[in-house]
């Protein structure tokens, strides 16, 4: 994060020849919003709501926004981040104040060492462990947990209905998912201590998108992680494999916020209004209609059910 302090006009204006000498060199990578808007809190009348980069996580984003805009609340958006290890710092500093996140990961990413799964103990030993500055508001039903994920074909040549069942092909396979799975309690490590499985090879995707459901699909990688609300299961007629020692913890959607934005009480009226209404069967519906062939504007999917959930 940038410094809040003012910097002398001199060392401004060599910031700023810097800066533009890095632009016109070029990285050929997505530039990360946090680097390129202010780094100071966002006003007291105003929420800067924020996302992780993979497009169910814009979309709940995208909901929390409008939903707060249409009761009178004034938003700024700030959506695409990244990985919770990038926008989690940023709530700390307020440079954003509200992300939709998921209990169980959350957790892990506050405490490692964390055993609870079941999804009130989960939500509960969150809420202990964030920040003071940090809030969990009411949790959804809408559940997005990580699983193991096959192509049917695998699955009944290896006769596997569960992570258990992969245990003893791991030695042989490659697997396929977002970088951070590598190393997140739940991801390798959890699978190495919870089933004896430790893959042959870890190819690293994305966060359950196009490359990683291109590499399954292919035979690139035989197992995958991908979220249990992806349209990209049933579509594909993937698998997803049982997880019968829990190493995947619930997953409730959740919106994460800087506690000061709750002084006015309409923030948390909306957004748990939101919660109340968002169960899994509606978030893996609306994430079908987000990959659908049209591939409609995420903004009109959620002022769409907004409305049909009674918010908007």
């Amino acid at each position: 994060m940038t410094s809040r302090r003012r910097l002398p006009l001199l060392l401004t204006g060599l910031s700023a020849v810097l800066a533009l000498a890095l632009t016109a060199c070029g990285t050929g990578r997505d530039t990360d919003p946090l680097a390129t808007s202010p780094a100071q809190p966002t006003p007291e009348d105003t929420v800067r709501v924020g996302s992780a980069n993979f497009s169910e996580n814009r979309l709940l984003a995208e909901i929390y926004a409008t939903a707060l805009s249409i009761k009178g609340v004034k938003v700024e958006r700030q959506f695409g981040i990244g990985s919770r290890e990038t926008y989690f710092p940023g709530l700390r500093d307020a440079s954003i104040d509200l992300v939709p996140d998921y209990t169980g990961n959350l957790l892990t990413y506050l405490d490692p060492q964390a055993t609870a799964t079941a999804p009130a103990d989960v939500y509960a030993q969150v809420a202990r462990k964030l920040p003071p500055t940090l809030e969990v508001l009411q949790p959804s039903t809408a559940e997005d947990k990580d699983a193991v994920v096959v192509t049917r074909a695998y699955a009944a040549q290896n006769d596997l209905r569960s992570i258990a069942d992969l245990a003893r092909l791991c030695p042989t396979l490659t697997f396929g998912g977002p970088p951070e799975f590598q190393t997140r309690p739940y991801g390798l490590p959890g699978l190495a201590r919870n089933y004896g499985c430790t893959p042959k090879q870890f190819r690293a995707l994305d966060a359950a998108g196009p490359l990683t459901v291109a590499a399954l699909r292919d035979g690139t990688v035989q197992a995958a992680d991908l979220f249990t609300t992806d349209a990209s299961i049933p579509t594909n007629d993937f698998v997803i494999l049982d997880d019968p020692r829990s190493n995947f913890a619930a997953q409730q959607v959740v919106p994460l916020i800087n506690a000061s934005k709750l002084a006015n009480p309409a923030v948390a009226g909306v957004l748990d209004a939101v919660s109340e209404k968002l169960d899994t069967a509606t978030l893996t519906d609306l994430n079908r209609r987000l990959d659908g062939p049209d591939k409609p504007d995420p903004a009109q999917v959620a002022r769409d059910w907004l409305t049909s959930a009674g918010i908007g």
